[in-house]
């Protein structure tokens, strides 16, 4: 088999994958649309039948639903993507397909990270859009301010709208944590791996291997400070503190791009070595 990328053939595999792949993908995105649309529904209804008033904190339920829905619906398809490996008669039909590891790795990467990451940003986004604008449609005032005195005595004033919607009440500018934008690459390419590394059982060993991983490195470095900083006095640094959480987040991000792209070696090898 030549190993050389091939365009065309990456195409028709990405097409057969689809037929294969996306039945499973479907339905997830549809459970998805459902356990959202429900929360919704179950969290503002008193508020569109205008049962109860509304208030700021009414909507302080849409954050925990992205990050821990949104992990558990890429997480679930990463992990089912190359889990068919795990069973002989329909591993040695896939590994039989005219392509090659790279292209085959190079789909996984686009089914599980990009069309899974994208998609529950965009149900998630019509499904905020669609109720917000109905509570805008019932209720005028959506504004509050409230104001302080900074530290040159000037009065600063904050109003805050009730009823953005949820990605622009997110979008804070130069407050934007890096991370959280390559969090959704590194999450899927551990389960990925795990979805080709195991045989059976792919989401629940994969997450207790995180777990277990986990708890070991926050072991490890919680030891490590208490030996480092223990019987130490910090040294006030307070000019520094912007430029020492730039400089956190850079680091943060820069180690997150780095384990992504060894748990994607490693799923590459170990796809490799299946097809061995």
């Amino acid at each position: 088999m030549n190993n050389t990328f091939n365009i065309q053939r990456f195409g028709l595999l990405l097409k057969r994958q689809w037929l294969e792949f996306g039945k499973i993908y479907l339905i997830t995105l549809a459970v998805a649309l459902g356990v959202i649309v429900t929360f919704y529904s179950f969290s503002l209804w008193g508020y569109i039948t205008e049962v109860k008033p509304f208030h700021e904190r009414s909507l302080q339920f849409r954050e925990p639903l992205f990050l821990i829905f949104g992990f558990l619906f890429i997480t679930v398809i990463a992990s089912n993507y190359f889990a068919h490996l795990g069973q002989k008669p329909k591993a040695i039909i896939d590994l039989m397909i005219p392509a090659s590891t790279f292209e085959k790795f190079l789909t996984g990467i686009i089914f599980t990270t990009i069309l899974s990451t994208v998609s529950f940003i965009v149900i998630f986004y019509l499904t905020d859009l669609a109720f917000l604008a109905k509570l805008k449609s019932i209720y005028d005032v959506n504004t509050t301010s409230s104001s302080y005195t900074d530290v040159d005595g000037n009065i600063v004033t904050n109003v805050t709208d009730n009823l953005a919607y949820f990605f622009l009440k997110n979008d804070s500018g130069n407050d934007k944590f890096l991370p959280i934008y390559y969090a959704p690459f590194f999450v899927t390419s551990v389960f990925l791996l795990g979805s080709v590394y195991f045989n059976k059982f792919h989401y629940i060993k994969t997450a207790i291997s995180v777990m277990v991983f986990s708890g070991i490195w926050t072991a490890i470095i919680i030891k490590s400070g208490k030996l480092l900083f223990d019987d130490r006095s910090p040294i006030n640094q307070t000019t520094r503190n912007f430029s020492g959480r730039d400089s956190a987040e850079i680091w943060l991000t820069l180690l997150l791009v780095v384990l992504t792209l060894i748990f994607w070696s490693l799923t590459y090898v170990r796809l490799k070595e299946k097809e061995v």
